[in-house]
Order: structure tokens, then sequence, then C-alpha cells
């Protein structure tokens, strides 16, 4: 298994990303706040985690819901995936919104989102006049059937 080294800094140990499993793809991030709050129906909000990183270059960090929380809850991230540029050093914060019926509270140390590494591809930007054509063309949303 390739592993890349992330370095990071915490305002408190107790809140380090861990996997899950010896499988997991995703770290759990924890909620890094002083007092527990409610996100009711249809709130958003922005959920500090005490953890700032060095990524390597050529890598991102993708910022992902919780399946769990999703499922039972309706909690979820709300600019899902979130990217973090290897370049960023402020601290991770998650935007999470209730998309549930009922009132959500979120306490300290609740694993509140997911973080995943992956390689970042450039891409090179060349300006045509046209594209080559495929049978899908320009179809859209829903275009390629069920």
């Amino acid at each position: 298994m390739d592993r890349i080294a992330v370095k990071i800094t915490l305002k408190h140990e107790d809140l380090k990303p861990v996997y899950g499993s010896d499988c997991a793809s995703g770290a759990d991030l924890r909620a890094n706040i002083q007092e527990s709050f409610e996100l009711k129906p249809g709130e958003r909000g922005l959920i500090p985690t005490g953890l700032s990183m060095e990524i390597p270059a050529g890598f991102e960090a993708q910022v992902r819901p919780r399946s769990g929380l999703a499922s039972r809850n309706g909690l979820t991230v709300l600019n899902s995936p979130g990217t973090i540029d290897s370049d960023y050093r402020g601290e991770i914060k998650i935007i999470l919104i209730n998309l549930g019926k009922e009132p959500y509270t979120i306490n300290r140390g609740e694993r509140i989102a997911q973080i995943v590494f992956s390689r970042v591809q450039k891409a090179d930007f060349t300006i045509k006049t046209e594209l080559e054509e495929t049978e899908r063309g320009s179809g859209g949303f829903g275009s390629t059937g069920k």
C-alpha cells in the first residue's frame, strides 16, 4: 500500500484523524468544539476540526460526508467533496447541513466527516473552435437513460 506523509498540527491530540478499519479509504474528522450545538433542519454550520495539515505537492485532500450520519440523520457535507489544496495551511473546517426532519446535536469529538487523499493530475487546456463529435454529443443530464 502506498502511503503519503501528511504533517498535521492539532489543537487537541484526542481529535487526531483515524481510519475506522484497515481497509477504510477515508480517515474520520472530529468536531473541535467546546460546547454542543444544534443544527435545525435546513440549517448549515461551519464546524472546526482543530486540524491543519501539510499535504505534499501533487496531492489533494477531499472532505466527504459520513454515510451513517447521512442515512440516519440527513447530515451531510454541503460542498461535497470539499477540496483541500496542498498549499493550504489553515484550519480545516467542515460545512455541515442538516437535510433531515429533526434537529441534530453535534458534540465535541464527534466524527462529522471523512478525509480522503488523492493524486492530482493537471490539465493542459487547448483552445479549439470545434470539438470531436461523439454519439452522446451535447446531451446533458439524463441523456444516456436510467
